[in-house]
């Protein structure tokens, strides 16, 4: 659990599963942006190095390297009003199912120092 700086712990036992999706979105946005600058880098050390680069047709950074996230054809994570229904019910199923647990908690602790 290193790498999204939570301890095994936290990640097994007290979040929440739409906490680690959040976790997870960020930890992706960051590999992004690691390699975004990455890319730019390179784009610059050749643009340096190379005096013909345009010759071999690399105009811009994306034309040295282009990620999957960044090509068009692939669907914009639009969902639909049907998807967004569904989603919003799991979330308050969940919500619903971590309130409980919670307060199962709190009963059993009260039960066992006898109050």
């Amino acid at each position: 659990m290193g790498e999204i700086g939570r301890t095994n712990h936290e990640f097994l036992y007290e979040l929440r599963a739409w906490q680690l999706r959040l976790i997870i979105r960020g930890y992706h946005r960051r590999s992004r942006d690691m390699w975004s600058a990455t890319r730019w880098q390179t784009y610059n050390l050749m643009c340096v190095s190379m005096a013909d680069i345009k010759k071999v047709g690399i105009y811009k950074p994306s034309d040295l390297l282009k990620f999957p996230w960044e090509d068009d054809t692939l669907p914009t994570g639009q969902l639909t009003d049907e998807q967004i229904e569904e989603l919003q019910r799991q979330m308050r199923e969940e919500n619903a199912r971590a309130a409980e647990a919670e307060s199962n908690v709190g009963d059993n602790n009260s039960d066992e120092l006898g109050q």
